[in-house]
């Protein structure tokens, strides 16, 4: 069987979809006051069931590599145990809608048993659902598993790099530890001499982490940036203001604000900048 680690995001939100909207489709199946949600509900979980396999299928295939990480290991068993539940439950659910199916073409009356006993155990496979796409999430928002994963691509470790000493660059910066700041941002200028965005980060890290406004104001003479991109003239143009104030020298913040607001009025943050400065 092909490696389908790659698809495990793509398959488990079919099972989540698929799943919880055939559980409360049986439900309102029992009611008997909408004909086709019996037909419907049993399609959806059995469709979801098999997408459920293949979910537990690729989440195996895909938690090797995720695992490695230090003080992961925990969050993905956690996640894979409750993936496994997950498919046991619905698999049992599957069980009985065919048991349903084969009753229902006898004309037994224990088909319709089947239809509740199904419904009430779909209500425990929704909570594993839910508790598998919780920790699941736990995995990607907290533990950040996967990047290069999918596509194999280191270009997704550095970006994950990336987005980790940034984080924590703001914490440092938001506890006033400054040197420490500005020692992170360094370092991932140094790794990305290319990139607009993060000489621009390195350049506001010269002017607040390091109080250097006349190196700050050297480097935004240096940068070279696209002049097609509103937002990005814009933030230069609002670091090169900053940088003048912190010089002293607010007629000439004010002058780049104004020239800024004219090119490009929908920006509210240049006009409200600028009236701060007495505009």
């Amino acid at each position: 069987m092909p490696d389908l680690g790659p698809l495990h995001p793509q398959i488990v939100h079919f099972v989540v979809a698929l799943l919880l909207v055939g559980v409360a489709l049986r439900w309102i199946s029992l009611t008997g006051k909408l004909p086709f949600t019996g037909p419907a509900a049993t399609t959806l979980l059995l469709l979801g069931t098999v997408a459920a396999v293949f979910a537990a299928s690729s989440g195996t295939d895909a938690h090797d590599v995720v695992e490695r990480i230090p003080g992961v290991g925990q969050a993905v068993r956690d996640h894979e145990d409750w993936g496994h539940t997950t498919r046991t439950v619905f698999l049992i659910v599957a069980g009985l809608e065919i048991v349903a199916l084969v009753l229902a073409r006898r004309r037994a009356a224990w088909g319709r048993w089947a239809l509740v006993l199904s419904g009430l155990v779909g209500l425990f496979g929704c909570y594993a659902v839910y508790e598998t796409a919780d920790r699941g999430g736990k995995l990607v928002y907290t533990f950040a598993g996967g990047p290069g994963l999918r596509t194999g691509d280191t270009s997704d470790i550095a970006r994950l790099f990336t987005a980790g000493v940034y984080e924590q660059a703001m914490v440092d910066r938001a506890r006033h530890q400054s040197a420490a700041a500005a020692a992170l941002i360094d370092e991932l200028a140094r790794r990305s001499p290319n990139d607009t965005t993060v000489q621009l980060l390195h350049i506001e890290s010269q002017l607040r982490d390091r109080q250097d406004a006349k190196a700050a104001l050297a480097a935004l003479g240096a940068l070279h940036a696209a002049p097609d991109n509103p937002r990005l003239a814009v933030r230069v143009g609002m670091l090169t203001a900053d940088s003048y104030v912190a010089l002293g020298q607010a007629d000439s913040a004010k002058a780049v604000l104004r020239r800024l607001v004219a090119q490009f009025p929908m920006f509210q943050r240049l006009k409200d900048r600028l009236a701060q400065l007495g505009g």
